[in-house]
This record gives C-alpha cells, sequence and structure tokens, in this order.
C-alpha cells in the first residue's frame, strides 16, 4: 500500500462512498437522512455507473413505482434525490489506497487527492469493467461502426437490420425496446432458454409470434461479412455445425461485463469470484468500518437487483450511524412522517 501523510486541513467525513451508480448515490440518501455526512469516489467522468456508461437509454422495468424508466432518467432522479444533502463528488479517479489511522480512513486516488472518513462503503458495481468481446476474426475494425457493446441512442438504430447475441436481461430488454423502430431484430442465443425476467420473454416470444422479432436458437457468431467496417452479413453457426449468413446492419453482443475489481483486490477484503463477501444483515465486510453494496456484494440467496443494492445501502447506513452514535439510539421514523432532516455542513 502507498503510504499516507495525513493532511490536517481535510476535513473528516462520515462515510466515504466507491462508486457513483444507482446504489451509491442511494446510499447518499440513505446517510443523509441519518445526519450522516458523504463524499463519492468513482472512476468514471460522470454520476450513473453502468446505467450512464453503458445504456443510458435502456428501459430499466422493476424499480418500485416506475412501470418503466430510462437508465439514464433513474440516475437523474438519484442525483436530486441525493442533493439536498450536499455530498462531495470527486469524479474520473479510482482509490489507489487506504490506510486507517486511529479509526480515520486515509484515501487515496490516482489524481493524488486525498480525503478522510470515518466509514468506507464499496458500491462499486462489478468494479473497473469492460464488455466482454466475442472472439470473431477481425471484430475490432467493426467496432464502432456497426458492432457496439452498448446503445446510447435508440434513434441510431432506426430502420436497420439488427442482430443482438445473448440470453441474459440486457439481450432480451434491447429486442423488445428495438423491435419499435428497427427494420428487423434477431435474437441470437446459443441455448434455447433465456436467462431474462419470465415477463420479459414471454413479451419477446409475443412479438415472435408477431414477426417483429426473429429468436435464432441454438446458435452462436461465427463469423462477420462487410466493408469499411461496415456490415453487411452475419455468419452463424448452429448447435450441429451447420452456419448460415444473415443479414446485418448492426451486431450488438451482449455477453456481460469482463469484471476487473483493481486496488479494492488488494485490501484485504474477503473476495470470492470478485465480489466482496458481506453480511446479508448489515452489509459489512470482513474489514472493520468497511461496507460493500449493491452488484459487488456477496451473500447466500443474493439477487443481483437494483433494488437489492438499495435496501442494502439502508442496512449499511443504519448500521454506521450505530457505531457511529452507539449512545445515540436511533428513534426509527418513515421518511414521510420524518421528512428530509438538516443537511450535514
Amino acid at each position: 500500500m502507498v503510504q499516507h501523510v495525513t493532511d490536517s486541513k481535510n476535513p473528516v467525513k462520515d462515510v466515504t462512498i466507491i462508486g457513483g451508480g444507482p446504489t451509491g448515490l442511494f446510499a447518499v440518501f440513505q446517510c443523509g437522512m441519518l445526519g450522516l455526512s458523504t463524499q463519492v469516489i468513482d472512476s468514471l467522468d460522470q454520476l450513473g455507473g453502468q446505467c450512464t456508461a453503458l445504456y443510458p437509454e435502456k428501459p430499466i422495468y422493476d424499480i418500485p413505482a416506475y412501470p418503466e424508466i430510462a437508465a439514464v432518467d433513474l440516475i437523474k432522479n438519484l442525483t436530486q434525490q441525493a442533493a439536498p444533502f450536499k455530498p462531495d463528488y470527486h469524479m474520473g479517479q479510482q482509490v489507489v489506497s487506504i490506510s486507517d489511522n486511529d479509526g480515520i480512513f486515509n484515501i487515496e486516488t490516482s489524481l493524488g487527492k486525498r480525503v478522510r472518513s470515518k466509514m468506507i462503503i464499496i458500491a462499486g458495481g462489478a468494479g473497473s469493467f469492460g464488455p466482454n468481446r466475442p472472439p470473431l476474426e477481425n471484430i475490432e475494425s467493426y467496432e464502432g461502426i456497426s458492432i457496439f457493446y452498448m446503445v446510447q441512442r435508440k434513434a441510431d438504430f432506426i430502420g436497420k437490420d439488427i442482430v443482438i447475441a445473448g440470453g441474459g436481461d440486457s439481450a432480451v430488454d434491447w429486442a423488445l425496446s428495438l423491435a419499435e423502430t428497427s427494420k428487423t431484430v434477431s435474437l441470437l442465443h446459443r441455448r434455447d432458454k433465456f436467462r431474462a425476467a419470465p415477463e420479459s420473454v414471454q413479451q419477446l416470444k409475443k412479438l415472435e409470434k408477431e414477426s417483429k422479432v426473429n429468436i435464432l436458437t441454438p446458435y452462436q457468431l461465427h463469423a462477420l461479412e462487410g466493408e469499411s467496417g461496415q456490415l453487411e452479413k452475419l455468419h452463424i453457426k448452429h448447435s450441429n455445425g451447420d452456419v448460415r449468413a444473415i443479414n446485418c446492419d448492426v451486431l450488438l453482443p451482449f455477453y456481460g461485463l469482463s469484471m476487473d475489481l483493481g486496488p479494492i483486490a488488494d485490501w484485504g477484503l474477503d473476495i470470492k469470484n470478485h465480489h466482496i463477501a458481506v453480511s446479508p444483515t448489515t452489509a459489512q465486510t470482513n474489514i472493520k468500518n468497511i461496507y460493500a453494496i449493491g452488484d459487488i456484494a456477496a451473500y447466500k440467496h443474493k439477487k443481483k437487483l437494483i433494488l437489492t443494492g438499495f435496501s442494502e445501502a439502508s442496512f449499511a447506513a443504519h448500521h454506521i450511524y450505530d457505531c457511529l452514535h452507539p449512545d445515540t439510539p436511533l428513534h426509527f421514523e418513515y421518511s414521510t412522517t420524518k421528512g428530509l432532516p438538516k443537511a450535514p455542513t
């Protein structure tokens, strides 16, 4: 670890939240409701995590009270919800090291910034992330022209022959969404069974019956055909070995993200399969005063949902309050009766 020199002019926050995605932003709100001061550090230049970086226009269907909400709008709302508590945001930098100095964490970022806090909440999603690239020859020459790993503007794909590869929620959700405006949408998956929400799969089957979506299973990507980065044909391979070509203007491979925890992996946390083990009722890690919430946190029967991360943010905030104020029991009140407390100064 990097050795630190404590900056006495640096105010000590109650909580440093590592990660500015939806779970991290809701942690700001939850901490603020308990009168805890916060600061957020994120490697991206803007708030939102994967919601902003990978799929800002993706519709999300499982946020309570929102039958459908775009990822970018969810982040906007969460940012507004956190705003009354005046968190400090340190964007475009990664935490490279932490050290404990008599119960105060000294935290250093990749830009050389030093901040301090009593507690840490890791809300880093999948850590540093990037898309899993399918092993296709010469794929690099098509990327950014006709192969994309995210959809930032649906308007870019109007009237196109689109092939979406993958069997998870992202693949199915985008097939449903892009079917409205594309020339054709084909969803290609190596198995007949999809790993998406059952309701979404039912909608997909309905669109297939209406000839609005082509479901291609069990197929895998085989080869690309086109010139100057523009796809014309996509060669796909059936599980029986047969290869066929289909028209394709745009390929959207949704094979998940490659996960890299970066320096977090060297902090002595209990990490298994790129996830941090936590208590399911407090979100505390094996290191005192360090918590983990959201997709990066792991415990038995964990469900990787945004709403699960929201719940974990509440657990962590309340446990942190109890640790910081052991002699001041918290009288729990619902926000509808409590209102917004005075923001930390």
